[in-house]
């Protein structure tokens, strides 16, 4: 009976309220800004504009509401969850705390090939994925095939030690180049600077619908392998031999993670934290389960990212802070004291 009660407490804390919570979130973050609107007024140009209505003529800045924060703060939010479901994914493959998705240099791959557009201008006419978009989505996908084919060569186990190591090398690579690039583009190193510091500012619902679809492909394949994960955190050998494919499950978490975060940072630039601090908050509540644990981090993250949004565009209002500042200073102090805190408990 006991075990049913809590698995029945998971259940509403998953299905209800959290999806309620990121609702509110989402509600609170549209309304709040600038000018700031009621909050009823708020939803109901938000059930407008998903149904096509017209808005009522009594509520005042609907254009704001619907053309400006609204495709913002969804960017904002499937953004917070994919990052968020990529770092509870790495930490549980490859069974270290202080994994996440940019663990695999992937993050810096996107955010190479997004400098090289934006210093030399690459663009393509009439091709709505070129310039940043397309290339820090190249440059992922290139990044992880090199990843990979350097670790299989190197170990054909392909061993989570060697993936961090090279993934970490290759990060130090990455980040010596862009700043060569950046010497060469002096012209254009504010909007580099301003972009590898994360923002989503100008977001617009065609990058939120490349989001949610990127998020429905390889978030609900990394869903669809909780279990396997699972199996991983007892370590490798008993995964393989209770009949997991280990290397085919770690190959295709590795390329759903990276192709995630490629589109992710290929829209809102680099955002750091999320991936790394939310699946250890939220795993105070759900416990290691990855079938609890990953749906969970998904609404987690966007609330996270959500809320860290608003504190960027409203804490020196009109100045407007990069996103990833806000989510590295938030993330390092909660960071610090949870890994305290567990530090205390052991102790005891």
């Amino acid at each position: 009976m006991a075990a049913i009660r809590k698995r029945n407490g998971f259940s509403v804390l998953l299905w209800v309220l959290l999806p309620l919570a990121t609702l509110v979130t989402l509600t609170i973050c549209v309304s709040v800004g600038s000018v700031r609107v009621p909050l009823k007024d708020t939803f109901t140009v938000i059930l407008c504009t998903i149904f096509g209505e017209d808005v009522p003529a009594h509520i005042l800045h609907p254009a704001i509401i619907a053309r400006v924060r609204l495709p913002r703060v969804l960017c904002v939010a499937l953004v917070g969850a994919s990052l968020s479901l990529c770092g509870a994914s790495m930490q549980g493959l490859l069974k270290n705390p202080l994994a996440d998705g940019s663990t695999l240099g992937v993050s810096s791959g996107a955010s190479l090939g997004a400098v090289v557009a934006i210093a030399f201008g690459v663009s393509i006419p009439g091709l709505a994925l070129a310039g940043t978009v397309g290339m820090a989505m190249l440059f992922a996908f290139l990044s992880l095939l090199f990843i990979l084919t350097l670790a299989f060569h190197l170990d054909r186990s392909l061993s989570t030690n060697t993936i961090i190591l090279i993934g970490v090398v290759y990060s130090m690579f990455v980040s010596s180049a862009m700043s060569l690039i950046v010497t060469f583009a002096s012209d254009r190193l504010r909007q580099i600077t301003f972009w590898t510091m994360g923002s989503l500012a100008g977001s617009s619902y065609t990058n939120a619908l490349m989001l949610l679809v990127a998020f429905i492909v390889f978030g609900g394949a990394i869903l669809l392998h909780a279990g396997e994960l699972n199996a991983f955190a007892v370590g490798e050998d008993n995964a393989r031999f209770i009949g997991v494919n280990v290397r085919r499950v770690k190959l295709r978490l590795l390329v759903c993670v990276s192709a995630l975060i490629g589109v992710c940072v290929s829209i809102g630039g680099s955002i750091g934290f999320v991936g790394l601090v939310t699946p250890h908050i939220v795993r105070l509540l759900t416990g290691p389960n990855h079938k609890r644990l990953l749906p969970a981090c998904a609404f987690g993250g966007a609330i996270f990212l959500m809320l860290s949004d608003l504190v960027a565009r409203t804490l020196l209002s009109p100045l407007e802070l990069p996103i990833g500042v806000v989510t590295s200073l938030i993330g390092a102090a909660l960071f610090i004291y949870i890994f305290a805190k567990s530090g205390r408990k052991s102790r005891a």
